[in-house]
């Protein structure tokens, strides 16, 4: 089974990206979501089954999330695995 990677940039109102960051570590498919300082203030990896399963079930779940502003879906092109 081939899995889709992605990375997720996410802008948070301020003062909320902690709290986001946890809620969304939360999320069935993310294997990591992380605090960052930068433009974007929380980045995600995603690991999804196929590419329908990560924009219509999980980007969704994401950016439902309390506080969240944008999100910037990067998926990976290629893997050196």
């Amino acid at each position: 089974m081939s899995v889709v990677q992605a990375y997720i940039l996410i802008q948070t109102e301020v003062g909320r990206a902690a709290l986001a960051a946890a809620t969304i570590a939360e999320i069935a498919g993310v294997a990591s979501s992380e605090e960052v300082s930068g433009p974007y203030d929380v980045i995600v990896r995603v690991d999804a089954a196929d590419a329908t399963h990560l924009t219509e079930n999980v980007v969704p779940q994401i950016q439902k999330v309390d506080g969240i502003t944008r999100t910037l879906t990067c998926p990976v092109v290629t893997t050196t695995r």
